[in-house]
């Protein structure tokens, strides 16, 4: 892991710590049966092994036909279907050396053959990419440490630093990741009727909801009593979330045709806060400033910075400081949730592109501030990914204004799949553009200034974007 640290030289009256580093979409291959993802969205910084939310899912097996066909063979075939694949996933589960070490090739091979985007025409293209599945598959491939050597040699030659291979160990480390604090990965699903529901596209291996008896695929009905449907996937995970250790009651529909399930699973919350705050006393002694760092935006950040920013407003808090110094990124969505907190209603976040039409999208907040205060943000050389996200949509929405250095320069999307041994690539499957159109992926943003100003710049600088924004 590379780590780089960096002295900011910001003036104020301010006194600010110095910054401290802290750092299966997947078609599956018609010989493998389809097993639970880990954790799939999940963003990475070009440094370091943070991880992205915008993901390519593991396929769900197709709803129910009957009310087309009227026909109750069709049913039961498919409940056939998913008792089977229930079956092959427990079975691959226990025994995850009967995939060969030619097909953990091949899938690897598949995900980026589906869903890659090359920013370098010259090392990336289809044919050049059918090619090398015809090169590696014709060595001889007798151990699984050959396997996993040939797929680091196939990801190196695409040329994007941020497309890797991820070792069993390695992926597993991205517990940290879990939004639910259960182990689940959740995605709305329209029904029938096109409502929305919640289905499981993923699973931490052996976590407290696997180990429960929650299966991919499952539909999640309730959350400690709560009917669930027709919430989106980021309330559902905010509901589960709870202090590690304790429990929380969820009823499941497993699989398309199968019964419902209550059952109680206990939290086991691996991410740390990342959040630091404190209130800053201004040297004239009529006003305060709320100071929040945000170190990485982990499974918590969103939760534990509205606790930091509501508790520094009960304290008298009139001005504020969202410090992104050295913060490489992690969730995307949650940087997602976190820019909307500070953003009007109908303001866009980011504007995303992509080969999948899920990745393709502008991203809107929905609702009220929760603070309408001036705000600055601290930026350096080191504050990327995610963090660039944020920067730039309260930016670009005379939200807040940028101090520091310019930002390091990630505007590229990633998602980790997880392969049939337990190992997994991150792949580039998108990239993110600014609500001001600005293409940042190599360019980073300027800050609007150097060192810190004074507040009354800072809110007449806001005044006068707001007014030639409206």
């Amino acid at each position: 892991m590379n780590i780089f640290l960096c002295n900011s030289s910001s003036s104020s009256s301010l006194s600010l710590p110095p910054p401290t580093t802290h750092h299966r979409h997947q078609k599956p291959l018609n010989s493998l049966p389809q097993k639970p993802s880990l954790i799939r969205s999940l963003t990475s910084t070009a440094l370091s092994f943070n991880l992205i939310f915008f993901s390519q899912l593991s396929p769900l097996p197709a709803p129910s036909i009957a009310f087309e066909t009227g026909s109750s063979v069709v049913v039961q075939s498919e409940c056939r279907e998913e008792d089977q694949r229930i079956e092959n996933e427990k079975r691959f589960e226990n025994a995850p050396e009967l995939v060969t070490n030619e097909e953990i090739v091949k899938e690897a091979w598949e995900i980026v053959n589906d869903s890659f985007i090359g920013t370098d025409r010259s090392r990336w293209s289809p044919q050049l990419w059918l090619q090398k599945k015809e090169d590696v598959l014709s060595t001889s491939l007798q151990t699984r440490s050959k396997a996993h050597d040939i797929i680091r040699r196939m990801l190196s030659s695409l040329g994007d630093p941020y497309t890797r291979f991820l070792s069993p160990a390695e992926f597993s480390k991205m517990a940290r990741y879990d939004m639910s604090g259960i182990g689940v990965n959740l995605r709305e699903i329209p029904d029938e009727n096109g409502e929305v529901k919640l289905k499981v596209l993923g699973l931490i291996l052996d976590g407290p909801a696997n180990t429960a008896g929650v299966r991919q695929g499952d539909e999640l009905l309730s959350i400690n009593g709560v009917d669930v449907k027709g919430k989106s996937a980021f309330e559902a995970l905010s509901i589960l979330q709870g202090p590690s250790e304790t429990s929380v009651n969820i009823m499941v529909k497993h699989g398309n045709c199968g019964p419902v399930q209550s059952m109680d699973v206990q939290r086991q919350l691996v991410a740390k806060t990342p959040v630091f705050y404190r209130l800053e006393q201004m040297d004239n002694g009529n006003a305060k400033v709320g100071y929040v760092r945000l170190k990485e935006f982990n499974a918590l950040a969103r939760k534990d910075l509205v606790t930091a920013m509501k508790r520094l407003q009960g304290m008298g808090a009139s001005f504020f400081v969202l410090d992104l110094r050295d913060n490489l990124g992690g969730l995307v969505q949650e940087g997602i949730e976190i820019a909307k907190l500070f953003l009007n209603e109908g303001d866009t976040v980011i504007y995303t592109a992509g080969r999948e039409p899920q990745n393709v999208k502008s991203i809107v907040a929905e609702r009220a501030p929760l603070i309408t205060a001036p705000l600055i943000v601290l930026v350096n050389k080191n504050t990327a990914s995610a963090s660039e996200i944020v920067a730039t949509a309260l930016h670009d929405n005379c939200r807040a204004i940028l101090v520091g250095e310019r930002t390091y320069g990630k505007g590229l999307i990633q998602s980790v799949f997880e392969l049939h041994d337990g190992s997994g690539v991150v792949v580039t499957v998108g990239k993110y553009v600014t609500p001001n159109h600005l293409d940042i992926n190599g360019n980073g943003i300027d800050p609007d200034y150097r060192k810190f100003p004074a507040w009354n710049e800072v809110a007449e600088r806001l005044s006068k974007c707001q007014k030639q924004q409206g």
